[in-house]
C-alpha cells in the first residue's frame, strides 16, 4: 500500500521511499485517530502528512522519554541536533549529517513550499519544554501552543489544499491544531504531571482554588477533587469552542481533504465527550475513543472521500 502511494506521490528514489516508510510506520504506531484519518486522503497526500507527523513526533519524544538516565541537558543537545540538522538540509542544501530519515520531511516541505519558520517555531516551542514547567495564563500558553500546535495546522494546510486564498483558510487550520492539543491536555494531564509539566493557566485555575500542589494530591491520590473538576470543566468548554471556530475551516479546504479533516475533528473532540462521560476522573483512567466507533466513523468518511475524488476526476 505504502509502495502506490509513494508511485502515486512521484517519489522514486529508493532512500527517499526508505525515509517516508519510516515516517509512516511511525504514524502508524503513535497516531491511532490520525492515521485514520490520513487513510481517508488521496494516496499522493499521504506521504507528505506522514514525514510533517514522523518529524514532529520524533521531535516530541526527545522531550517526552521517560528514561531518566537522560538529562535535560542531553535531550536539549539533542533536540537542537535535530534542530540544524533540519536546518542544514532545508535552508543550506546539506545533508552530510548521516540521518536518512530527515529526507522525507525536506522533500514534503520543498515540495509544498512549507517555509523554514513554521519548523523554527515549532522547535522553538519544543525547547520550551527543556526548563517551562507551568504556564501563568492563558497568553503564556498560547504562545507555547502555536509552535508545539497551531504550525502543525499551518504546515499541513498546502498538502491539504484549499478552495480559495490559503491565507483565508490559515486561522481555522492553526485552531484544529490548537483544538487537538488541548484535548491532549485535559486527557494526559496525570502523565503530564509525571514528567512534572501542567499545561493549564495557572490563573484559571486559582479561580477554583486550584494549584499544582491540588493537581498533585489528585495524581498521587487518583481522585478528581471537586474543585479540579469545577476547573476541568472550565476547561473542556474552553476547548469546544475552539473546535467550534475550527469546524469553520473546513469549507474552506480542497473538496478532496474535508472527509480527513472531519473525521480527525470528530473523533478527536469526541475524546471531550469521554471525559465529560468519565466525570472528569483522569487521574484514573484515560479517555479514549473505541476502535468501533473509530471504524463506523472512518468508514463514512471513507465513502464521502471516494465520492470527492470521483467528483475531483470528472471535473
Amino acid at each position: 500500500m505504502i509502495g502506490s502511494e509513494l508511485d502515486a506521490a512521484g517519489v522514486h528514489d529508493p532512500a527517499l521511499r526508505d525515509a517516508y516508510r519510516r515516517c509512516r510506520t511511525i504514524n502508524a504506531e503513535h497516531g491511532r485517530t490520525f492515521f485514520l484519518a490520513t487513510r481517508l486522503l488521496a494516496p499522493e497526500q499521504r506521504p507528505a502528512v506522514h514525514a510533517l507527523y514522523g518529524f514532529a513526533r520524533r521531535a516530541d519524544d526527545i522531550l517526552d522519554d521517560f528514561d531518566p538516565v537522560i538529562s535535560m541537558a542531553e535531550r536539549g543537545e539533542q533536540l537542537q541536533r535535530l534542530a540544524t540538522q533540519l536546518f542544514n538540509r532545508l535552508a543550506q542544501g546539506s545533508c552530510d549529517d548521516g540521518d536518512p530519515a530527515l529526507a522525507a520531511v525536506v522533500h514534503c516541505a520543498r515540495r509544498y513550499d512549507i517555509p523554514w519558520e513554521l519548523f523554527d517555531d515549532f522547535l522553538g516551542s519544543m525547547r520550551m519544554d527543556l526548563n517551562v514547567t507551568d504556564y501563568p495564563d492563558r497568553a503564556a500558553l498560547d504562545r507555547y501552543m502555536y509552535g508545539s500546535a497551531e504550525v502543525i495546522g499551518l504546515q499541513l494546510l498546502p498538502v491539504l489544499g484549499t478552495v480559495g486564498p490559503r491565507e483565508e483558510a490559515a486561522p481555522y487550520a492553526a485552531a484544529l491544531g490548537k483544538a487537538f492539543q488541548l484535548t491532549n491536555f485535559l486527557r494526559d494531564i496525570d502523565e503530564d504531571l509525571e514528567r512534572g509539566r501542567v499545561y493549564l493557566p495557572a490563573d484559571e485555575l486559582a479561580v477554583h482554588g486550584v494549584d499544582r500542589d491540588v493537581l498533585t494530591w489528585c495524581h498521587e491520590n487518583r481522585r478528581t477533587d471537586a474543585k479540579v473538576r469545577r476547573a476541568l470543566v472550565e476547561q473542556h468548554a474552553i476547548t469546544r469552542r475552539v473546535y467550534d471556530y475550527a469546524q469553520q475551516g473546513i469549507s474552506k479546504l480542497s473538496p478532496r481533504s474535508r472527509p480527513c479533516v472531519s473525521v480527525a475533528l470528530t473523533l478527536y473532540s469526541e475524546i471531550l465527550d469521554r471525559i465529560e462521560e468519565i466525570d472528569f476522573a483522569v487521574f484514573t483512567q484515560r479517555a479514549t475513543v473505541g476502535t468501533g466507533r473509530r471504524i463506523r466513523v472512518g468508514g463514512a468518511g471513507l465513502l464521502k472521500a471516494w465520492g470527492a475524488r470521483l467528483r475531483d476526476h470528472g471535473a
